[in-house]
Parts: C-alpha cells; structure tokens; sequence
C-alpha cells in the first residue's frame, strides 16, 4: 500500500520556490564576461558576412572562416569539450536555397559523469547573417546583434560551464541557415528524434544584445522575453482534448521551462526580469527553437524585450543622418551578460538537479475538496533526495507555494477546483528540476 503524506502546513512561499545552491550561482555570475562577450562578437563582425551562402573557403570572410573559428574557440575552453561539425546538404527549395548548399551546424558537447544519465540540455543560436536582401550573399552582414550576441552568448555559456562537472550532458550549438528558413535547427531536431535524444530543455537565444527600442525611443535593459509554445504543437488530437479538459493550456512543458528562467532571474539575478510571452515567438515570426517544439521537444527563445529595427536586416549606411547596419556600437553587452547569466544559471540548475518524477498523477475517483497527487521516482540520471510540489491559483502566472516531501505521495488542503500543482525532483543541494503537472487517475 502507498503511504500518503497528509499536509498540515505549507512551507515555503514563491519566493523560495525555486531555491538553489547560492555559492554555485554566484561562481558562476562572476565567471561571465562581458568583455569577453563584445570580443566574440566583433571578431564574428570581422567575417564581413556570414551569410549562409557566402564564401566557405576563406579564412577571413563568410560562414566558412566563422565556423571553423567558432570551432576553435570552443575548442580552446576545455579538453573536455568534444567539438563537431554536423555537416548535411540542402537541396534548392525555390525560396532562398537557389543550388545545392552544404550546412554545417558547429556544436560542442560538454559530456555528464554519470554514464546513466542520458540527458541532453542545448543551448543554442544561429551563426548565419544577412543585410536588407536575404539572398545578396556578397554584401557585408555584420550581424552584430542578430544573431552575433545569441552566438557569443553560447561561446561563454561554453567557456564558463565547462569548467565544471555535470551528471548529464549539456551541447552547445550554433546552427547554419537560420535566416535562409531554420535549415540547421531543423536538421538538428529531427537527428535528435531519430537518435532518441532525451532532450530536457532547448534554450534558444536570438537578438539578445540591444536595449533600445526604435519607434518607441524606450531604453532599458532590466528585461528579457521569453517565448514558449502553450498547447504543444506536437501533440495529438486526444491529447489536446485532455489538455483542454483540464485547463492546462498554459501549462506545456516549455513554458514550465520558461517559468523556470523567470525564478532564476527573480532568484539570483540583479537588475533581470523574466517577461513570460505566451506565445511560441514574435508575432508572426519564428526561430531555431521552433523545429524542436515541432518534433515534440521542450524549447523556448530568448529575445531582447527592445528591439531595433534599424540595425536588424538592414545594409550599413547613413541616410538622413540616421545610422543602419547591425554593428556592436548599437549594442549594450551589459544587457548581453545578464542574458548569458540566465542562460548559464538556468542549464547548471537543471544539469544538476535529478530528472523529473514520472508518471505524476492527481486522484479524481472521489468529490473531495483536498487532493491527492502521486508519482514516481525518476528512471534515468541521480535519485532525488526530495521531491517538491508546487502550486498556484489557475489566474497566476507564477508558482506560489511550494511544499518538499521524501514521498512519492502527498495529501494537500487545496482543492483541485481551485489550484494548479506540479511536482519537482530534487537533488541534495536544492537543484529542482523541470515542474511536471499531474494527470489524473482514477485507481
């Protein structure tokens, strides 16, 4: 018979819901560079252009000189680093694939310690450039912004994490094609299907180094958005149904993923707030994350809350005295430090907490206005020390209350009707891993 743990009294509040190891994370903090970070990016400025159908030859100009020195850093960081080009060809499409064009995403894997934890955890970014033409090839793309800060931001977020040691495994990706139609992300995902990755989160960094806003004339870089997909797109038609039925549309993985950035801003990040956007991207726009969440991953992207359209997809000149172009002087690296804080913060927490409980499950056998919810210890990675429930009112955004058990069963004095739960795996130090939401049973 399963013990059930009765709750008597709540024990912590939203703000220590997601409580973590505060030496780790202030290490961390310390270690990210912004220096380093404007380095990066004008270095990839350097390359003139880094247009997915640009010069592949060069050591000096197109995506060819931009790969191998991407490779090349990350390869400097750490030994432990295992550096790949994951090479494949695109075939002409009729849009912006004119001739047969070979990609090659760069990607550095960071390998776990335990051989039993197959856990997989992408950062990622997209090289690639391009000026007010999509198909001019030969004209200088800075791509300062868009997308030089999401790939110094990875660089760092390499340099930084690899100095440490993780159960599971985390990759660092800077995929090709990107502006050409999300060739490199959506090669990548279908390798990661076909390869039965266990994928835990896919942070996805595009235009994360600008905190001015043209039009509105809003400067301020306390900021950041993060996109998530609500229903998942990957999901069956039963699947929505159930998802409906319960009132989970706001409750998809990803944007539990996303959540969980905006603690770790709320938590340890000075100056950085999380604004959760409840959308999958920008309007009517899409990113390299998005081929993940189409193959059934947790994928998010993170995105500058200002953005500058007169340095974003445009030829460098001066009209009217007004400045175009994507170069760094329009940039606060600053803002691009904090972003990689949250980057490098929210991969370490999830490396090193357990995988998630599985089969988490709420009791509806009965009318009661207490719940029950139930479920399993993890089949992958380190065993939990703990678990932790969350809860929430169904009109909040954020987790409010959060209760720890070494059970893998609890008895709550809130009603179902009324709240919304989750359950985290816990490591010994306070990591917690992604929320899981019950459903129910009726055993």
């Amino acid at each position: 018979m399963k013990k059930i743990v009765t709750l008597l009294f709540t024990v912590c509040t939203a703000g220590s819901v997601f409580s973590q190891d505060l030496a780790s994370f202030y290490d961390l903090q310390q270690a990210v560079s912004a220096s380093r970070l404007r380095q990066n990016v004008e270095q990839l400025v350097a390359f003139g252009t880094r247009h997915t159908l640009s010069d592949t030859l060069s050591d000096q100009r197109g995506i060819g000189a931009a790969r191998r020195w991407a490779a090349r850093q990350f390869k400097s960081y750490s030994p432990r680093l295992r550096i790949e080009f994951d090479a494949f060809t695109v075939a002409p499409d009729g849009r912006r694939i004119p001739h047969p064009v070979e990609m090659k995403n760069v990607m550095a894997w960071l390998p776990g310690t335990n051989p039993n934890d197959r856990r997989v955890i992408l950062i990622t970014a997209h090289l690639d450039s391009r000026a007010s033409d999509v198909m001019d090839a030969r004209i200088d793309a800075p791509g300062a912004n868009d997308d030089g800060s999401g790939c110094a931001l990875v660089l760092e977020a390499a340099r930084v994490l690899s100095q440490y040691e993780f159960p599971c495994t985390l990759l660092f990706v800077l995929f090709s094609g990107e502006e050409q139609g999300l060739y490199g992300s959506r090669h990548l995902a279908q390798r990661a299907k076909q390869e039965n990755w266990e994928v835990v989160a896919v942070l996805n960094n595009d235009i994360v180094g600008n905190s001015y806003s043209s039009e509105l004339g809003i400067r301020q870089n306390e900021r950041v958005r993060v996109f998530s997909e609500g229903i998942p797109v990957a999901a069956s038609e039963d699947e929505v149904r159930l998802l409906r039925l319960l009132g989970y549309e706001n409750e998809s993985p990803s944007r539990q993923l996303a959540r969980y950035m905006a603690n770790i801003a709320h938590e340890h990040i000075p100056h950085l707030e999380v604004r959760l956007v409840y959308r999958k991207d920008r309007f009517l726009r899409g990113g390299d994350h998005t081929p993940f969440n189409e193959a059934g991953f947790t994928a998010i992207r993170v995105c500058e809350e200002n953005e500058d359209f007169r340095h974003q997809h445009q030829n460098v000149r001066t009209e009217k005295g007004i400045h175009y172009g994507d170069l760094p002087e329009f940039m606060d690296f600053e803002y691009l430090r904090k972003n990689t804080v949250l980057n490098v913060l929210t991969a370490a927490s999830l490396a090193w907490a357990p995988a998630p409980p599985q089969k988490v499950g709420i009791q509806v056998k009965e009318l009661s206005n207490d719940t029950v919810l139930q479920w399993q210890a993890p089949a992958t990675g380190p065993k939990p020390s703990a678990y932790r429930v969350l809860i929430r009112s169904t009109e909040s955004p954020q987790w409010e209350v959060s209760i720890q058990t070494n059970e893998t069963s609890i008895r709550l004095p809130y009603s179902k009707d009324h709240y919304l739960f989750a359950v985290q795996s816990l490591s010994k130090e306070g990591f917690g891993s992604l929320p899981i939401v019950p459903l129910p049973i009726r055993e």
